[in-house]
């Protein structure tokens, strides 16, 4: 049996078993969230939580400082920070801010692999919050918002991080790296629903996870669209063949201006802006 299929019959198995290892979600990022979940919390309460972590902490000022934020007073402290993102925002931020430290191997091949799949989801989440933002400013009512979408696209892939750790067993694989493509474009969405299941997340990431890579849409613009937007950019779109479709729907719908959206000045600016929240 090749790599490639061993891969993927090992990886069908567990999943279908329910064996598979599953990342966990870092242990200030749920405490955040059940913070966040509890009727009482305040702000100063938050950022108490949030101190727990000082990496996190850091990335909270400099989020709250971002140019993507558009405010030109910086602020110095963690109330000021949770105060200026907004306290229900906070919980899908810090969330985000946090899956950083799920992209950790010891294997250096797989380290490297998971390097490369958050540099490439941080320019997928940066396409989708500056499409959005677009978006945002010429539909005011949308009840789409940035915290929401930061965390979805965020996630759009993480079913890849059981896929490369199970990947140490078959070294042959990273010899050819279409082995671990074939793997991750056909596996991951359905490992990445369990995963987010069992972080309890709401089941609108859910549909983020399950839908992007397919034609699916709904009635109105949604957070898989974005994403959509983003793959079809970055050239990582799996259907090919169907991008001038949804991009002729997408441009029917105002989400972006032109097919060449990336080449629009404002969502270039967005796109530029949201990256120093994670550089």
């Amino acid at each position: 049996m090749s790599a490639d299929n061993a891969l993927l019959t090992l990886l069908t198995e567990k999943l279908r078993n329910n064996v598979l290892v599953l990342p966990t979600l870092p242990e200030i990022a749920v405490r955040v969230r059940q913070a966040a979940d509890d009727p009482d919390i305040n702000l100063h309460a938050m950022a108490e939580v949030i101190a727990l972590d000082p990496a996190l902490a850091a990335r909270m000022l400099k989020v709250a400082n971002s140019a993507f934020l558009g405010r030109s007073i910086k602020v110095n402290t963690l109330n000021q920070a949770v105060t200026r993102i907004g306290l229900f925002q906070v919980k899908n931020i810090a969330t985000a801010m946090a899956l950083e430290q799920l992209f950790v191997s010891q294997h250096p091949q797989v380290l490297e692999q998971m390097a490369e799949l958050w540099r490439d989801t941080i320019e997928i989440t940066c396409i989708s919050m500056a499409c959005l933002k677009f978006y945002q400013q010429q539909h005011k009512h949308t009840s789409l918002n940035m915290d929401t979408m930061t965390l979805a696209a965020l996630v759009y892939q993480i079913g890849a991080l059981p896929i490369l750790s199970e990947a140490e067993k078959y070294p042959a694989v990273f010899a050819e790296p279409a082995y671990l493509r074939h793997a991750i474009r056909d596996l991951s969405p359905n490992i990445g629903v369990v995963i987010l299941q069992s972080w309890s997340f709401a089941d609108i990431f859910v549909r983020v996870v399950q839908d992007w890579a397919g034609l699916a849409m709904a009635d109105q613009p949604c957070y898989t669209d974005f994403v959509r937007l983003a793959a079809i950019a970055r050239q990582q779109y799996p259907l090919r063949s169907s991008e001038s479709q949804l991009l002729d729907s997408y441009l029917q719908q105002g989400l972006i201006p032109k097919r060449d959206f990336m080449h629009e000045p404002q969502i270039q600016q967005h796109y530029q802006d949201a990256k120093t929240m994670f550089m």
